[in-house]
């Protein structure tokens, strides 16, 4: 009685440390970092994009969220991702995409040699496109950068972290 106690007490903290994110593409679960939530100061419907980045066989994935208006909206077309040492990853649309409770979703592929980049430099801006049908109260359509920032707002007084260390939570997986 005296060994069981602190047993599951250790098995319960080492299965909270090994909790890990996960993103499902196509029925499929990957080991995934935490969902970031990246600042679009030009989309007037929210101002955020939601970004993860999960790790495959091949290379990886960039799952891109967004909140819309109506279920035309759709993030079309590749994105550049510019990195944080000023190098830009460029990804094709290969059409995968969801629309669930007001929000679109679309994956894009890594290969091994950009997911490699990935891991050495952080994300400080992801370019886009949202396409949808002209609507008299539509959503927002047209070009946007989803920037890798906390808050829209800090003050040069504010010593704290203002954006995701992206590079190191995907150097884990």
């Amino acid at each position: 009685m005296n060994l069981r106690l602190p047993l599951l007490v250790l098995l319960l903290i080492s299965g909270f440390a090994n909790a890990q994110e996960k993103m499902i593409v196509n029925s499929k679960p990957f080991p995934a970092t935490q969902n970031y939530t990246f600042i679009c100061e030009k989309y007037a419907f929210t101002g955020e994009t939601n970004v993860q980045i999960a790790k495959t066989d091949k290379g990886g994935i960039l799952k891109l969220t967004v909140a819309t208006a109506n279920d035309k909206a759709r993030i079309a077309g590749g994105v550049y991702i510019d990195l944080a040492n000023a190098d830009v990853i460029a990804c094709t649309d290969k059409n995968v995409k969801e629309t669930a409770d007001g929000k679109t979703s679309a994956y894009y592929y890594f290969t091994p040699a950009e997911f490699a980049k990935l891991r050495k430099t952080d994300i400080y801006a992801i370019r886009f496109i949202i396409a949808g049908g002209p609507d008299t109260f539509g959503n927002q359509t047209g070009h946007f950068t989803a920037k890798n920032k906390m808050n829209y707002f800090s003050t040069a007084y504010d010593k704290s972290k203002k954006s995701y260390d992206t590079a190191k939570e995907i150097s884990i997986l």
